[in-house]
Protein backbone atom coordinates (compact mmCIF):
# COMPACT_ATOMS: atom_id res chain seq x y z
CA UNK A 1 0.00 0.00 0.00
CA UNK A 2 0.71 3.61 -0.72
CA UNK A 3 2.44 5.29 2.29
CA UNK A 4 0.89 9.48 2.40
CA UNK A 5 3.58 12.00 2.06
CA UNK A 6 2.79 13.29 5.28
CA UNK A 7 3.51 10.15 7.19
CA UNK A 8 6.63 9.73 4.97
CA UNK A 9 7.81 13.14 6.52
CA UNK A 10 7.18 12.08 9.70
CA UNK A 11 8.98 9.21 9.47
CA UNK A 12 11.90 10.65 7.65
CA UNK A 13 11.94 13.10 10.39
CA UNK A 14 12.13 10.27 13.28
CA UNK A 15 15.01 9.10 11.19
CA UNK A 16 17.03 11.99 10.99
CA UNK A 17 15.91 12.50 15.22
CA UNK A 18 17.17 8.79 16.07
CA UNK A 19 19.97 8.32 13.72
CA UNK A 20 18.60 5.15 12.92
CA UNK A 21 20.64 3.70 10.11
CA UNK A 22 18.94 0.17 8.03
CA UNK A 23 20.39 -3.19 9.84
CA UNK A 24 22.40 -4.81 6.90
CA UNK A 25 22.20 -8.34 8.83
CA UNK A 26 18.89 -8.14 9.12
CA UNK A 27 18.03 -7.45 5.67
CA UNK A 28 20.02 -10.04 4.65
CA UNK A 29 17.90 -12.35 6.54
CA UNK A 30 15.48 -11.78 3.84
CA UNK A 31 17.28 -10.90 0.95
CA UNK A 32 20.13 -13.77 1.04
CA UNK A 33 22.43 -10.59 0.40
CA UNK A 34 25.12 -8.84 2.90
CA UNK A 35 26.25 -6.57 0.34
CA UNK A 36 29.89 -7.69 1.45
CA UNK A 37 32.14 -9.38 -0.51
CA UNK A 38 35.79 -10.55 0.40
CA UNK A 39 39.38 -9.95 -1.46
CA UNK A 40 42.04 -12.51 -0.54
CA UNK A 41 45.40 -11.80 -1.35
CA UNK A 42 49.18 -13.53 -0.34
CA UNK A 43 51.04 -10.51 0.89
CA UNK A 44 49.31 -7.42 1.89
CA UNK A 45 52.61 -5.59 2.43
CA UNK A 46 53.56 -6.77 -1.45
CA UNK A 47 53.72 -2.64 -3.60
CA UNK A 48 51.53 -4.21 -6.31
CA UNK A 49 48.30 -4.78 -4.53
CA UNK A 50 47.12 -1.69 -3.39
CA UNK A 51 46.05 -0.62 -6.89
CA UNK A 52 44.58 -3.52 -7.68
CA UNK A 53 42.42 -3.40 -4.30
CA UNK A 54 41.51 0.39 -5.10
CA UNK A 55 40.26 -0.80 -8.55
CA UNK A 56 38.22 -3.21 -6.93
CA UNK A 57 36.67 -0.73 -4.20
CA UNK A 58 36.11 2.20 -6.34
CA UNK A 59 34.15 -0.26 -8.51
CA UNK A 60 31.83 -1.98 -5.75
CA UNK A 61 31.48 0.83 -4.08
CA UNK A 62 29.46 2.49 -6.92
CA UNK A 63 27.08 -0.32 -6.50
CA UNK A 64 26.65 -0.33 -3.07
CA UNK A 65 29.20 -2.87 -1.90
CA UNK A 66 31.17 -3.26 0.72
CA UNK A 67 35.42 -4.95 0.25
CA UNK A 68 36.59 -6.76 3.81
CA UNK A 69 40.34 -7.64 2.76
CA UNK A 70 41.90 -10.95 3.53
CA UNK A 71 45.65 -11.43 4.02
CA UNK A 72 46.69 -15.07 3.88
CA UNK A 73 50.84 -14.44 4.27
CA UNK A 74 51.29 -16.98 1.68
CA UNK A 75 49.61 -20.26 4.53
CA UNK A 76 46.85 -22.02 2.73
CA UNK A 77 45.58 -22.92 6.11
CA UNK A 78 44.64 -18.98 7.08
CA UNK A 79 43.12 -18.79 3.01
CA UNK A 80 40.64 -21.93 3.91
CA UNK A 81 40.15 -20.24 6.91
CA UNK A 82 39.29 -17.26 5.62
CA UNK A 83 36.95 -19.03 2.91
CA UNK A 84 34.98 -20.61 5.69
CA UNK A 85 34.54 -17.41 6.94
CA UNK A 86 33.29 -15.93 4.13
CA UNK A 87 30.26 -18.78 3.80
CA UNK A 88 29.69 -18.45 7.35
CA UNK A 89 29.17 -14.75 7.53
CA UNK A 90 27.33 -15.00 4.46
CA UNK A 91 29.11 -12.64 2.13
CA UNK A 92 27.43 -11.98 -1.11
CA UNK A 93 30.97 -13.45 -3.43
CA UNK A 94 34.80 -13.36 -2.77
CA UNK A 95 37.66 -12.67 -5.31
CA UNK A 96 40.72 -14.21 -4.70
CA UNK A 97 44.27 -15.09 -5.71
CA UNK A 98 44.81 -18.79 -4.58
CA UNK A 99 47.17 -19.96 -2.54
CA UNK A 100 46.85 -23.83 -1.98
CA UNK A 101 42.89 -23.65 -2.69
CA UNK A 102 42.06 -25.71 -5.53
CA UNK A 103 39.51 -25.36 -8.22
CA UNK A 104 37.32 -28.51 -6.30
CA UNK A 105 37.44 -26.34 -3.03
CA UNK A 106 36.18 -23.13 -4.35
CA UNK A 107 33.19 -24.98 -6.36
CA UNK A 108 32.75 -26.10 -2.37
CA UNK A 109 31.65 -23.14 -1.21
CA UNK A 110 28.91 -22.13 -3.11
CA UNK A 111 30.03 -18.18 -3.63
CA UNK A 112 30.28 -16.55 -6.31
CA UNK A 113 34.18 -16.63 -6.86
CA UNK A 114 37.02 -14.68 -9.68
CA UNK A 115 40.18 -15.23 -10.00
CA UNK A 116 43.13 -12.66 -9.83
CA UNK A 117 45.89 -13.84 -11.53
CA UNK A 118 46.81 -15.32 -15.27
CA UNK A 119 46.01 -18.75 -14.05
CA UNK A 120 44.73 -21.69 -15.98
CA UNK A 121 44.48 -24.70 -13.41
CA UNK A 122 41.06 -23.01 -12.21
CA UNK A 123 38.24 -24.01 -15.20
CA UNK A 124 35.28 -22.87 -13.57
CA UNK A 125 36.24 -19.63 -13.00
CA UNK A 126 36.60 -16.19 -14.17
CA UNK A 127 40.21 -15.76 -14.28
CA UNK A 128 40.81 -11.66 -14.49
CA UNK A 129 45.21 -11.25 -14.92
CA UNK A 130 48.24 -10.01 -16.43
CA UNK A 131 50.57 -11.96 -19.06
CA UNK A 132 53.30 -12.63 -16.98
CA UNK A 133 54.58 -14.93 -19.74
CA UNK A 134 54.82 -11.74 -22.34
CA UNK A 135 55.95 -9.52 -19.34
CA UNK A 136 59.37 -11.41 -19.23
CA UNK A 137 59.29 -11.85 -22.55
CA UNK A 138 59.60 -8.26 -23.21
CA UNK A 139 62.23 -7.72 -20.45
CA UNK A 140 64.10 -9.97 -21.94
CA UNK A 141 64.09 -9.26 -25.38
CA UNK A 142 65.07 -5.53 -24.15
CA UNK A 143 68.07 -6.84 -22.39
CA UNK A 144 69.16 -8.65 -25.53
CA UNK A 145 68.53 -5.75 -27.79
CA UNK A 146 71.18 -4.19 -25.67
CA UNK A 147 73.44 -6.90 -26.16
CA UNK A 148 73.35 -8.86 -23.00
CA UNK A 149 73.66 -12.87 -23.59
CA UNK A 150 74.45 -13.86 -20.21
CA UNK A 151 71.08 -12.99 -18.28
CA UNK A 152 70.19 -14.00 -14.77
CA UNK A 153 66.59 -14.27 -13.37
CA UNK A 154 66.07 -13.71 -9.79
CA UNK A 155 62.18 -15.45 -8.89
CA UNK A 156 60.67 -15.75 -5.94
CA UNK A 157 59.82 -18.84 -4.37
CA UNK A 158 56.43 -19.66 -3.18
CA UNK A 159 54.31 -22.12 -1.19
CA UNK A 160 53.01 -24.02 -4.37
CA UNK A 161 54.44 -24.86 -7.57
CA UNK A 162 52.26 -23.17 -9.53
CA UNK A 163 52.77 -19.71 -11.36
CA UNK A 164 55.76 -21.00 -13.42
CA UNK A 165 55.07 -18.40 -16.36
CA UNK A 166 58.53 -16.03 -15.84
CA UNK A 167 60.86 -19.06 -15.72
CA UNK A 168 58.84 -21.00 -18.81
CA UNK A 169 59.37 -17.57 -20.38
CA UNK A 170 62.90 -17.07 -19.71
CA UNK A 171 63.33 -20.74 -20.77
CA UNK A 172 61.90 -20.52 -24.07
CA UNK A 173 63.11 -16.91 -24.79
CA UNK A 174 66.73 -18.50 -24.62
CA UNK A 175 65.77 -21.44 -26.76
CA UNK A 176 64.53 -18.67 -29.12
CA UNK A 177 67.59 -17.07 -29.25
CA UNK A 178 69.96 -20.25 -29.66
CA UNK A 179 71.36 -19.47 -26.02
CA UNK A 180 71.85 -22.75 -23.80
CA UNK A 181 70.24 -22.24 -20.48
CA UNK A 182 72.68 -21.99 -17.45
CA UNK A 183 71.11 -23.48 -14.58
CA UNK A 184 73.15 -21.65 -12.09
CA UNK A 185 71.42 -17.83 -13.43
CA UNK A 186 68.59 -19.03 -12.37
CA UNK A 187 68.36 -18.07 -8.58
CA UNK A 188 64.53 -18.78 -6.42
CA UNK A 189 64.49 -16.45 -3.08
CA UNK A 190 61.58 -15.50 -1.10
CA UNK A 191 59.30 -12.91 -2.65
CA UNK A 192 59.59 -10.55 0.21
CA UNK A 193 63.39 -9.24 0.33
CA UNK A 194 64.69 -12.43 -1.84
CA UNK A 195 66.35 -10.02 -4.26
CA UNK A 196 69.42 -8.84 -2.56
CA UNK A 197 70.11 -12.32 -1.52
CA UNK A 198 69.46 -13.25 -5.29
CA UNK A 199 71.84 -11.00 -6.21
CA UNK A 200 74.67 -11.77 -3.85
CA UNK A 201 74.40 -15.81 -5.44
CA UNK A 202 74.46 -14.19 -8.56
CA UNK A 203 77.70 -12.20 -8.46
CA UNK A 204 79.29 -14.90 -6.69
CA UNK A 205 79.71 -16.17 -9.46
CA UNK A 206 83.10 -16.97 -11.46
CA UNK A 207 81.31 -15.89 -14.76
CA UNK A 208 78.50 -13.20 -13.56
CA UNK A 209 75.65 -12.38 -15.42
CA UNK A 210 75.90 -8.99 -17.62
CA UNK A 211 72.08 -8.40 -16.54
CA UNK A 212 69.24 -9.39 -14.50
CA UNK A 213 65.80 -9.80 -14.74
CA UNK A 214 63.36 -10.42 -11.55
CA UNK A 215 59.77 -11.89 -11.39
CA UNK A 216 58.89 -8.68 -9.89
CA UNK A 217 60.15 -5.26 -8.46
CA UNK A 218 60.54 -5.99 -5.20
CA UNK A 219 62.90 -8.41 -6.12
CA UNK A 220 64.82 -6.08 -8.46
CA UNK A 221 64.69 -3.30 -6.44
CA UNK A 222 66.96 -5.36 -3.80
CA UNK A 223 68.51 -6.99 -6.55
CA UNK A 224 70.38 -3.43 -7.41
CA UNK A 225 70.92 -2.25 -3.72
CA UNK A 226 72.75 -5.51 -3.33
CA UNK A 227 74.77 -4.77 -6.39
CA UNK A 228 75.60 -1.18 -5.63
CA UNK A 229 76.83 -2.23 -2.42
CA UNK A 230 79.14 -4.52 -4.00
CA UNK A 231 80.87 -1.50 -5.69
CA UNK A 232 78.98 -1.80 -8.80
CA UNK A 233 77.90 0.40 -11.13
CA UNK A 234 73.98 0.31 -12.18
CA UNK A 235 74.18 -0.03 -15.46
CA UNK A 236 77.06 0.23 -16.62
CA UNK A 237 79.15 -2.71 -14.65
CA UNK A 238 75.31 -4.55 -14.75
CA UNK A 239 71.58 -3.81 -15.81
CA UNK A 240 68.30 -4.65 -13.97
CA UNK A 241 65.40 -4.81 -15.04
CA UNK A 242 62.05 -5.58 -13.20
CA UNK A 243 58.09 -6.27 -13.52
CA UNK A 244 55.33 -4.94 -12.03
CA UNK A 245 55.97 -0.94 -11.96
CA UNK A 246 54.91 -0.25 -8.75
CA UNK A 247 56.19 3.51 -7.18
CA UNK A 248 58.97 3.02 -5.91
CA UNK A 249 60.54 1.54 -9.35
CA UNK A 250 60.45 4.90 -10.71
CA UNK A 251 61.77 6.47 -7.44
CA UNK A 252 64.33 4.42 -7.23
CA UNK A 253 68.79 5.85 -7.79
CA UNK A 254 68.83 4.85 -10.79
CA UNK A 255 64.91 4.52 -11.95
CA UNK A 256 63.85 0.81 -12.61
CA UNK A 257 63.26 -0.15 -16.15
CA UNK A 258 60.67 -2.76 -15.56
CA UNK A 259 57.19 -3.96 -17.23
CA UNK A 260 54.26 -2.34 -16.23
CA UNK A 261 50.73 -4.48 -15.48
CA UNK A 262 47.43 -2.18 -15.39
CA UNK A 263 47.19 -3.16 -11.65
CA UNK A 264 43.84 -0.68 -11.16
CA UNK A 265 42.12 -1.89 -14.30
CA UNK A 266 42.49 -5.71 -12.82
CA UNK A 267 40.62 -4.63 -10.28
CA UNK A 268 38.27 -2.89 -11.49
CA UNK A 269 37.36 -5.93 -14.62
CA UNK A 270 37.70 -8.60 -11.87
CA UNK A 271 34.85 -6.47 -9.84
CA UNK A 272 32.68 -5.82 -12.92
CA UNK A 273 33.11 -9.89 -13.37
CA UNK A 274 32.03 -10.65 -10.00
CA UNK A 275 29.25 -8.32 -9.78
CA UNK A 276 28.23 -10.39 -13.09
CA UNK A 277 28.05 -13.51 -11.13
CA UNK A 278 26.34 -12.33 -7.97
CA UNK A 279 23.54 -10.96 -10.38
CA UNK A 280 23.61 -13.97 -12.72
CA UNK A 281 24.50 -11.56 -15.85
CA UNK A 282 27.71 -13.64 -16.50
CA UNK A 283 27.28 -16.82 -19.03
CA UNK A 284 27.71 -20.08 -18.05
CA UNK A 285 30.96 -20.94 -19.27
CA UNK A 286 33.63 -19.09 -17.44
CA UNK A 287 35.78 -15.41 -18.94
CA UNK A 288 39.40 -15.31 -19.27
CA UNK A 289 40.66 -11.67 -19.55
CA UNK A 290 44.62 -11.03 -19.79
CA UNK A 291 45.71 -7.69 -20.17
CA UNK A 292 48.90 -6.99 -22.10
CA UNK A 293 51.66 -5.41 -20.66
CA UNK A 294 53.99 -2.75 -21.69
CA UNK A 295 57.92 -1.94 -20.94
CA UNK A 296 59.11 0.94 -19.43
CA UNK A 297 62.80 1.92 -20.01
CA UNK A 298 64.15 4.27 -17.37
CA UNK A 299 67.94 4.13 -16.40
CA UNK A 300 69.02 0.42 -14.90
CA UNK A 301 69.71 -0.74 -18.30
CA UNK A 302 72.37 -0.38 -20.77
CA UNK A 303 74.56 -1.79 -23.24
CA UNK A 304 77.38 -4.37 -21.23
CA UNK A 305 81.00 -3.18 -21.02
CA UNK A 306 82.92 -4.56 -23.97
Amino acid sequence: AAVREATRHRVQAAIDVLGYERNEVASSLRTDRTSIIMLAIPDITNPFWPDVARGVQDHMDREGYAVVFANSDWEGQRERAFLRMARRSRFDAVLINPIEVTNEDLLATHIPTVLIGSREDYPDFDTVGSDSYGAITLALDHLFSLGHRRIGLIRGRRQNRRGQSRLTGYLDFLKAKGISPDERLIVETPFHQGGAQGMQHLLALEERPTAVAAANDELALGALQAAQTAGLQVPHDLSVVGLDDIYAASTSTPALTTVSKPKYEIGQKAAEFLLDRIHGRAPAQSRRHIYPCQLLVRHSTASPRM
